[in-house]
């Protein structure tokens, strides 16, 4: 045991690599260049030339004596991808990720460019107005923009039977009104713009104060707002437009706090009229929410009658908070438009008939007026 000579692992002896390699010239090719590959994979590499010596081994592919370069061994993401390959098969390779978006290549940049488009149409004169002074330009891309947080973060108003109003073609969409300020009209108006799926605009009938004040009649013009008379809104039926009305007027939006929810008397019945006229639907919609953002306990006659007004609201925080006061309160909206009428049936002669008139309208008001009361016993909270 002490003469046993230790041979390394991964060596054998030189005999033996010789007789490997006499028994070997006779084989095929093919076994030469295994056993060649094996031998030169025992052995240890030798060193390579620094780059200011000059190689003595030729460039030349292994010939005869000489041994072939041992192999790379294949980096685990290959060989990962090989294995994917095999699995999935050449024609079943993952499709690859989409690439994540770029910084410049956010809407930002679309926003930037279509705002300066929309001030250089605006400074160079280059935007159309109707008759009736309505800008849409101007309403989808500032008034819509202004409203929107009001109506979706503060008012959070939930819209019901927007498939009731026609995706073509007039109609008419009568509503209650409350609120001491008509806010109302405007959620009604953002209600129909961003819900209605083909795009419709509302165009309200105001009273003849929003046309009288310096700045509101301006805006209101540009929104699409007209005066409610029976001739304009003849006019816009005739183009095929959405007209909202709401007949209860300052009786509906100045009424004490106390008589919410009760609809007034909605006038001689114009609007029937002019629906008859005309042969459009008429589409009740009733608001809840709107009667508890200004709670109107009294009613200032003298400042009314001083400043022009036909009321001058009392609310717990108005006038005693000053401009803190004229804050609404946050409460939970519903708009919910109801199933059209249908007045096409009916004969020309037929907007004549006041008895028709009465009856039409009282059928409006009564399903305005149910509609409320359903919606108020749906309602979890005032401002919930």
């Amino acid at each position: 045991m002490a003469d046993a000579k230790v041979i390394p692992f991964g060596e054998e002896p030189r005999s033996r690599r010789a007789g490997r390699r006499a028994q070997g010239r006779g084989s095929k090719s093919s076994s030469a260049a295994a056993s060649s590959a094996a031998s030169s994979a025992s052995e240890p590499a030798s060193p390579s030339p620094s780059p200011s010596e000059p190689s003595s081994r030729p460039s030349s592919g292994p010939g005869p004596g000489r041994h072939s370069l041992s192999s790379v061994p294949e980096q685990p993401d290959a060989v990962e991808d090989r294995m994917t390959d095999e699995k999935h098969g050449p024609n079943d390779a993952p499709a690859p990720e989409p690439e994540a978006p770029r910084p410049g290549d956010s809407s930002w940049d679309r926003r930037l460019a279509e705002g300066l488009a929309f001030l250089r149409r605006r400074v160079t004169g280059d935007y159309e107005v109707d008759e009736f002074g309505y800008d849409k330009e101007l309403t989808d891309q500032v008034l819509m923009s202004l409203i929107r947080p009001l109506y979706e973060n503060y008012f959070r108003v939930e819209v019901k039977g927007i498939e009731n109003i026609p995706s073509d073609g007039g109609a008419l969409v009568v509503s209650n009104h409350s609120g001491t300020l008509p806010l109302d009209g405007l959620m009604m108006q953002v209600a129909v713009h961003d819900n209605h799926p083909a795009g419709r605009h509302l165009r309200l009938l105001a009273a003849d104060l929003v046309f009288m004040l310096p700045v509101v009649n301006e805006l209101a013009r540009k929104a699409g707002h007209t005066l409610a008379c029976a001739e304009d809104a003849e006019r816009l039926l005739e183009r095929g437009e959405i007209v909202g009305v709401m007949p209860e007027g300052f009786k509906g939006l100045g009424k004490p706090f106390g008589e919410r929810y009760k609809l007034q008397r909605f006038g001689r019945g114009g609007f029937v009229s002019t629906a008859l006229r005309h042969g459009v639907p008429i589409v009740p919609c009733s608001i809840v929410g709107a009667e508890e953002i200004y709670p109107m306990i009294g009613n200032s006659k003298t400042l009314a009658r001083l400043l022009g007004f036909p009321y001058f609201p009392i609310t717990p925080t108005f006038p005693w908070l000053g401009p803190l006061g004229a804050l609404p309160l946050p409460t939970k909206w519903t708009i919910q438009f109801g199933e059209p009428i249908p007045t096409d049936g009916y004969p020309p002669e037929a907007a004549e008939d006041p008895m028709l008139m009465f009856n039409l309208t009282d059928q409006v008001r009564e399903q305005i007026q149910h509609t409320l009361y359903k919606l108020l016993v749906q309602r979890r909270s005032v401002f919930f």
